[in-house]
């Protein structure tokens, strides 16, 4: 069975390195350690990502599909909740995610390959490596981001914008996404309200957004 790994790549290691010699304590080494000292800060230069053992994760339930790296897209969703804005909320929303995906869907694990709270954190579904379940058609060579909330109506904080934003900058410059990647809405590729005309009319003026779907099957990656 496949195991997920949050902490997969060398720049989590630097970063825990990096934090320990400046004597900063922490025993996550998939979160920068800065945190660690001050749980409400994130600066203006840090992503905080909350791995799946802080989130309280379930196991995985079966076999999952590895992606082909580096990811050609990147679609963008909502979880159609509640909204959260503190660690601990958004902590119980996740796991209920979870809890619904495997035991209502059928599914290996949370379909998402991360989701981004209003409390300004990442937290860590499926991660890079694994084919999320979030898109029908479109998991095998898409990375998942879904934002926690509703947003229909009222866009997301800015902190939870950015917060996905930066996700995405790392993962381009990890190799996890493409130089080149598109950025999609889930509306776009589903019959879905999602992720909402707030957050939609945001992402319009996002980079590598597309815009024309004319011929949905010319975007379609060959080599995946």
């Amino acid at each position: 069975m496949a195991a997920i790994s949050e902490c997969d790549d060398k720049t989590y290691r630097g970063a825990k390195k990096k934090a320990l010699n400046a004597n900063i304590a922490s025993r996550d080494p998939c979160m920068y350690n800065k945190e660690r000292a001050d749980p409400l800060l994130i600066a203006p230069d840090h992503l905080r990502i909350v791995s799946r053992t802080d989130w309280l994760a379930q196991p995985v339930e079966g076999e999952l599909e590895k992606l082909v790296q580096p990811v050609p897209w990147v679609i963008i969703t909502h979880t159609a909740t509640e909204a959260c804005y503190v660690q601990s909320e958004c902590v119980l929303r996740v796991r209920l995610m979870q809890t619904f995906h495997i035991e209502s869907r059928g599914w290996s694990d949370i379909g998402y390959n991360f989701l981004v709270g209003g409390d300004g954190s990442v937290y860590f579904g499926r991660g890079w490596e694994y084919v999320g379940a979030h898109t029908k058609g479109y998991n095998r060579y898409s990375v998942g981001i879904a934002f926690i909330g509703t947003f229909n109506g009222d866009p997301p904080p800015a902190r939870q914008v950015d917060a996905c934003r930066k996700l995405i900058e790392r993962g381009v410059a990890l190799g996890k996404i493409a130089t080149d990647y598109r950025l999609f809405a889930h509306r776009q590729l589903m019959s879905t309200l999602s992720p909402g005309d707030g957050l939609f009319d945001l992402m319009k003026r996002w980079p590598h957004f597309v815009s024309n779907l004319t011929d949905i099957g010319a975007l379609i990656p060959k080599a995946h």
